[in-house]
């Protein structure tokens, strides 16, 4: 086993341990990638001001994020297919988030279903919402959430159509799934991953699947997701879910200040500064870079929480320095789940606490509340990024 240093070792370990298809299903973007690829530039042309010689002995991670305790400021973020990264996917993230003491966010398209998150896990967790054409599946899947305890429930906006992945299609990670020769080969190259996954409690998608009453597998749940793609979703529905769920509400998919005025307006407890992980509209500017004109108009109103390009410790501490109360780790969590299985996630969160306090030791911060711009040097406001 190699020496697992940050997340980009976990990243290298899953690119040689899963199927080409699966890897570039996680790492890879839309179109071009430019929203992608910026996510990432935009967060490293973030600079601290190293401060010495200021007692930051003790430093506390602990925090709250939607009003409830965790141990940092980070949860891991709602994605779709986990369960096909890693035999149990969901299950094993959600045990080494509540292990860790940090939130576990569930996805509609996961391959686990809520019910096996309940089973696995004591601890809370959120759920996240795709809304479909179909409403009774979301007021079927709401319901669910609620007698399963989550006490969060994420709407996705920034979804009603599925913005083109150039390599899902050319490696036949379509619906229904192309097999070609090349694909079957790089798979039974794979023999861990596979046994992993064919030993799984599902393989297919376990919340859609459980609505249409496990008719047809993945190719039917797959294809009914794909068809009931909703491209009216408009702000009345978020008036619609309200009366449907009564806890917290966040809406997922924010990018511009008036949409972040609006959810404030309309009531909801979050939202998450997020471009889809680079994955929908292609040509965004990195999260980062619309995270202080957000903070700036909303953020004593409602709770911002930041998705988009977090590989590191530090990431985290740029996001909260420019305003967010917490983050949302995605692809980080997934490199470690698909190279090393519970313990690959377990590894990334720790890893990225421990850089954390780091950071925070050598900027002169004790306590995560404390991250403020103060403890940036005033890039943050790069003209690359006034946009």
């Amino acid at each position: 086993m190699p020496v697992i240093t940050n997340v980009e070792d976990l990243r290298q370990l899953a690119k040689r341990k899963v199927p080409k298809a699966i890897f570039e299903y996680i790492d890879h973007g839309s179109y071009d990638q430019l929203s992608l690829k910026a996510n990432r530039n935009d967060l490293d042309a973030v600079r601290f001001r190293q401060r010495v010689l200021i007692d930051a002995d003790n430093r506390s991670l602990g925090t709250t994020m939607l009003g409830e305790k965790v141990s940092m400021p980070v949860a891991i973020a709602p994605t779709g297919l986990t369960g096909l990264m890693h035999g149990n996917g969901e299950m094993l993230a959600a045990k080494a988030a509540e292990a860790a003491g940090i939130r576990f966010t569930l996805s509609t398209m996961s391959i686990c279903s809520i019910e096996d998150i309940r089973e696995a896990t004591k601890a809370q967790f959120w759920f996240q919402l795709y809304v479909f054409k179909d409403r009774g599946f979301s007021e079927e899947v709401i319901q669910r959430a609620k007698d399963a305890g989550c006490s969060a429930l994420f709407l996705t906006v920034d979804l009603p159509m599925r913005g083109q992945r150039h390599c899902d299609i050319k490696n036949g990670l379509v619906v229904p799934p192309r097999l070609t020769a090349r694909n079957a080969f790089d798979i039974m190259t794979k023999p861990g991953w596979l046994a992993g996954v064919l030993m799984g409690k599902r393989k297919s998608f376990g919340n859609v699947d459980y609505y249409l009453k496990n008719k047809g597998g993945i190719w039917a749940a797959g294809r009914w997701g794909g068809d009931n793609f909703d491209r009216s979703l408009s702000w009345e529905d978020v008036n619609w879910i309200r009366k449907l769920w009564p806890g917290k509400l966040v809406i997922k998919g924010i990018l511009d200040v008036e949409d972040a005025k609006r959810a404030a307006d309309m009531g909801a407890e979050g939202i998450v500064v997020s471009n889809h992980g680079g994955r929908q509209l292609d040509g965004t500017p990195g999260t980062i870079t619309v995270l202080p004109r957000i903070a700036d108009a909303v953020r004593d109103r409602i709770e911002i929480l930041f998705d988009g390009g977090i590989r590191s410790g530090q990431d985290v501490l740029k996001a909260l320095a420019l305003g967010a109360h917490g983050c949302l780790i995605g692809r980080a969590y997934l490199y470690g789940l698909a190279a090393m299985g519970e313990a690959g996630v377990a590894k990334a969160i720790s890893m990225i606490a421990e850089e954390l306090k780091v950071a925070m030791s050598l900027t002169g911060i004790k306590d995560v509340a404390d991250a403020s711009r103060d403890i940036l040097y005033d890039n943050y406001d790069d003209p690359r990024r006034n946009v």
